[in-house]
């Protein structure tokens, strides 16, 4: 059953992390990922079919970004008792098999998927430079079964104002997609 982002207050501060990025193995904080630009910050999974329709409009994306000083990070909460394919050694080789070009890091706790209020996978969130929220929405209107094609249009515009100097349309349309599996 699909399940939309919850509304969260623009302007809101990042709440702070430290967790395992799976790739490298190491312990990497938001204070070491943040850009003087942006940071996108999304929840994902390996599972989830509306984060595998854009898995890689997201790696195309990023990489456009990342060469302009736009950082990203994507966090996977999920429970990997009752969801193994979402296990940090599943992230690590999904990563590394669609050249993620930026960490992927395993909240075990689940205590910062709750920190954002993060509801489904993908959860999509940009901070300004002060990391103050500007956009909590969807990567497009692209969902798997709707024909429509992976632009990721709504973060680019995003992104693309924040680069420019202009201002984040306030009207944001939610993400759907998976929940975010809960441990019981």
């Amino acid at each position: 059953m699909a399940v939309s982002s919850a509304n969260i207050e623009l302007g809101t501060l990042a709440p702070k992390f430290i967790l395992l990025d799976t790739v490298s193995g190491k312990m990497i904080s938001l204070d070491q990922l943040k850009s003087d630009k942006a940071t996108v910050v999304m929840f994902i999974c390996n599972h989830c079919p509306y984060v595998k329709h854009i898995n890689n409009g997201v790696v195309k994306l990023a990489n456009d970004f990342i060469a302009k000083g736009i950082s990203f990070v994507a966090i996977s909460s999920n429970d990997v008792v009752n969801y193994p394919e979402d296990s940090p050694e599943k992230m690590k080789e999904l990563a590394e098999q669609i050249k993620l070009p930026f960490p992927y890091l395993y909240d075990e706790t689940q205590e910062v998927a709750k920190a954002y209020g993060a509801e489904c996978t993908p959860d999509i969130y940009v901070f300004d430079k002060e990391l103050k929220l500007i956009y909590h929405g969807q990567f497009d209107d692209s969902r798997p079964g709707n024909n429509i094609p992976v632009t990721g249009k709504d973060l680019r515009a995003v992104l693309n104002n924040v680069l420019e100097g202009k201002p984040v349309d306030t009207h944001q349309i939610p993400s759907i997609g998976c929940s975010i599996k809960w441990k019981k």
